[in-house]
This record gives structure tokens, sequence and C-alpha cells, in this order.
């Protein structure tokens, strides 16, 4: 953000009015170009006067009714699971109770890579073989004002009234006519304790100081999402995310790169940071926070003192998918408050669903005032949202970032 923590408390909403973007995945070429991709098409970020009305998606006969399928492209680490069996407990009880087969897939690891995958399709008006996908808000953004999600049926999805208030108007849909948020979170520091404490003598972390400290060199891992690494650098430096100059991000790049150059950071990268801190080849990360989370009680996470990031993904529907009504049931059976408490409690983020934290106490008590997934004011105050960027901004600070990570 000079930081002002309180502004995530003042308005929440603004976490979806942001142009953040989420778990990119350092690749050996190409991600500086696809990256810009967004930029080009003018939604790197959008203003507090709306997006511009979407244009009218195509849509393709509905097969929902004699085709009971749907396919659900999601991020990992983002739905309740069992890990003996390997089942997804909601989402066997949804295809029990609505006779409808889900093929559930955990390939939205990155948001510009996901688009690049299906970005021909979409353009040509194609069906891109799902029926669902979860894309981070800017990115929902730039698939609602080109055209590339339909328009939802809420008589088919009468809990979508139980999406807390908070999040209901937000700029790059208005009336929620496109998108459903799935879940909110942060982005903050993470660490393997047992490996932390024989580094550093402590096993507890909650500054960049501390990441940065020399007898973690070459054990760190940052996040390839541009938006979180450098909005958390940034707040570190003193400047405010929410609300920066050209030149407070450039002396923060300078910082990365003195990071990188040095060998104190080992590696930029996207989810895969979780399996290197159980491993033990990576001590400390800058993470998102439910995934940390899940590695359990011998794992910390923490906001930094000055602050982490605060980001929502979203459910649409793409154009031309064959099972819209399939997705929709889909969407209304996780707004069901007590299945919303369900996945809180596996994926530990913060729950889009009003009536979650009531039914949470029925779900796993402990969990019901759990500060990850039902954050107080206080909790928010310690966040930001990223500024919202002009095309030309997001432009030059990727490029910036690309060259800092080394691509």
């Amino acid at each position: 953000m000079t930081k002002e923590p309180t502004k995530a408390a003042q308005d929440i909403a603004g976490l979806v009015r942001s142009s953040l973007s989420r778990r990119r995945v350092l690749q050996a070429a190409g991600v500086g170009g696809v990256a810009l991709v967004a930029a080009a098409c003018g939604t790197g970020g959008d203003d507090e006067a709306g997006a511009s009305v979407a244009p009218s998606a195509a849509a393709a006969q509905d097969a929902s009714d004699a085709d009971k399928v749907a396919n659900w492209s999601n991020w990992p680490l983002y739905i309740d699971s069992d890990d003996a069996s390997g089942q997804r407990p909601s989402l066997e009880a949804f295809q029990a109770a609505n006779g409808i087969s889900v093929a559930y897939t955990e390939d939205v690891n990155d948001n510009n890579e996901f688009y690049a995958k299906v970005r021909t399709q979409l353009e040509q008006g194609q069906d891109i073989g799902r029926d669902l996908v979860v894309l981070t808000d800017w990115m929902a953004a730039l698939w609602i004002e080109n055209g590339y999600a339909q328009k939802l049926d809420k008589a088919i999805i009468p809990n979508s009234s139980n999406l807390i208030p908070k999040l209901q108007g937000v700029s790059f849909d208005p009336s929620r006519d496109y998108s459903l948020p799935w879940q909110s979170g942060f982005g903050a520091l993470g660490w393997n304790k047992a490996k932390l404490k024989e580094a550093t003598g402590t096993d507890t972390m909650n500054s960049l100081d501390q990441l940065f400290d020399p007898g973690l060199k070459g054990r760190i891992t940052v996040l390839s999402e541009m938006r979180d690494t450098m909005g958390i650098i940034m707040a570190w430096q003193g400047a405010d995310p929410s609300n920066f100059t050209e030149d407070q991000f450039n002396t923060a790049i300078e910082a990365l790169t003195q990071q990188i150059d040095s060998g104190q950071i080992r590696q930029v990268t996207g989810n895969d940071y979780a399996g290197a801190l159980e491993s033990g080849d990576v001590i400390a990360v800058i993470g998102w926070s439910g995934d940390m989370i899940q590695l359990g009680a011998d794992f910390g996470v923490a906001l930094p003192e000055t602050g982490g990031t605060l980001w929502t993904d979203n459910m649409l529907i793409p154009a031309l998918a064959a099972h819209k009504k399939n997705a929709e049931l889909i969407m209304n059976y996780y707004y069901d408050p007590k299945v919303a408490a369900e996945v809180a409690a596996y994926v530990q983020y913060i729950s889009p669903v009003e009536g979650a934290q009531e039914a949470m106490a029925l779900v796993d008590p402990a969990l019901a005032d759990n500060q990850w997934i039902f954050p107080s004011a206080e909790t928010l105050a310690s966040s930001f949202v990223f500024m919202t960027l002009t095309p030309e901004q997001d432009t030059a600070y990727q490029r910036a970032f690309q060259k800092a990570i080394g691509n």
C-alpha cells in the first residue's frame, strides 16, 4: 500500500475490483507474452464506474437434460478431498443427489496459462470442453467483457442469494449476471517450522526481513504472480500497493532482482511450492494461505506484519458450454451454507457464502471463528488489494517483473 492497512477493512469489495491475478507458473519461455494478453485486451483493471456492457456470449443448445455430465476446471487444492481415498466428498454428494457425473479437473494452475490454452477456441466461438471454470477476478472480467462467459439463469441458482453482500456489486459484473465467487484468500508467508528453526533458531515468521535472512539463502521461493509478490515487497518497503507510483514499483523490482541475483530466492513458482515445502527443499515462501494451511501443523502461515494480499476467484460458464444447466446446478449446490462450510473447512479459504460461518459451528466448531476462513475487520486491515492498473501500466509492470525473474 505509505501503507494504510484499514483500506481492506473499509471496503472488502475492493478485492474484486482490483486487477489481482493469482497462481502463475514460471515457464521457460512465453510467459511474458502471455501475461500481456489481458493488458492488450484492455482489462488489466476496471474502475468504480463499472465495466462496459459485456457482448452477448454465443450459446450452444443445452444438452443438460439428456446428457447428465459436467466438465469443471478448477485450481489444485481447492475443494474438499479425502486424503485416503482421493474422493471429493461434497462432489460425490452432489453427483448422488442430482444424477450428474462431474469430470473435475485441476488444470487451472495459472490464469494466463489456462487462458492461453483456450483462447483460440474462445475467439473462434468454439466450445472449450468445459462447462464450469474458476478464474481470478481480473481474468473473469476479461472473459465477461469479451463475451466468453454465458449469462447465468438465476432461477436455477436460487442459492446465489446467499452471496455475501460485500461481493455482490462488483464493477466487472455489477449484478453478478455472469459470475459467482468460489473462494477468496490471502497472499502470505509460509514456512516449514522444523527447517526454519534449524536454519534461523526460530520456528515463526512474520516479516520479509526474516524471509530474506542469509540463513535461508537458496531455500526460499516467491510467487510468479506479479501482484502478490510485488505487492508484498512494496508494502515491506513502506509503499502502498493499492496506490503506488512507478518509482515505488521500480524500487521493489530492484529489491526482487537483488534477492534473485544473490541466490537468496531459489525459485519463482506457482502452486508447486507446496511440495517443495513438504520435502524440505524450500524452507519459506510467499504463497497462498489455504494451500499452506492444508500442509498441516508442521508448517506455519502468517500475513507479513507489513501486510498481505487479498483476492477472489470466480465461477463462470464458458461460451458454448454444452451443459450450462448442469453447471448452474453445481453453483447452486455449493452456495448452500452447509456445503460451503464443508468446503471451507478443508480448503481453509475465505467463504463467500452468507450463513457458512453459522453452518461451520455444526461442521467443525473449532473453525467457526477461524480468521483465514471468516476474517474479522482487524484481520482484513492487515491485507490489501493491488492497485487497479491501466492496460499500459499492466504491460510495463509485467514486462519489468518477467525480466526480473529471468524470463
